[in-house]
């Protein structure tokens, strides 16, 4: 029985929440990319025999010149979007060394979680949102 759903599943990408000073950053998709102009988390996919840490570490670096601290892994989301699945892994970071600079996206902000539904965010990144923002208001 083929599933006539089947769409190409990217694999695993991670993404951080970097925080600073009670914000976190956030990354705008740039024109030409699926999703263009949507808002998400920085980060990107995971390379065979690569961990989730050293690929989020690594991705952080050539997309936005820095270096992160991790201190904590979020839900994975599995989310399958019309033309590819993905599972997304999370991480909460803080910045360590560097000022982000957008290098791979149109735009760069750091907001405050009030400002949340200011950005239009893809699917996947909405139950991570939720999980975060459940816990800082915990926290």
């Amino acid at each position: 029985m083929g599933d006539i759903e089947a769409v190409p599943h990217i694999g695993d990408v991670v993404c951080a929440i970097i925080e600073k000073d009670g914000k976190f950053l956030i990354a705008q998709r740039p024109v030409g990319k699926s999703m263009a102009s949507l808002w998400e988390f920085p980060g990107g996919k995971v390379h065979k025999n690569e961990t989730g840490e050293c690929a989020l570490l690594r991705e952080l670096q050539e997309e936005l010149g820095i270096t992160a601290k991790i201190i904590q892994r979020l839900t994975p989301v599995l989310h399958k979007y019309p033309d590819f699945s993905l599972r997304l892994i999370p991480y909460r970071c803080l910045l360590h060394e560097g000022e982000p600079k957008a290098m791979e996206h149109a735009d760069l902000r750091w907001i405050t979680p009030g400002e949340i539904c200011l950005y239009t965010f893809p699917e996947a990144d909405l139950p991570i949102l939720e999980e975060y923002l459940g816990q800082i208001r915990t926290s």
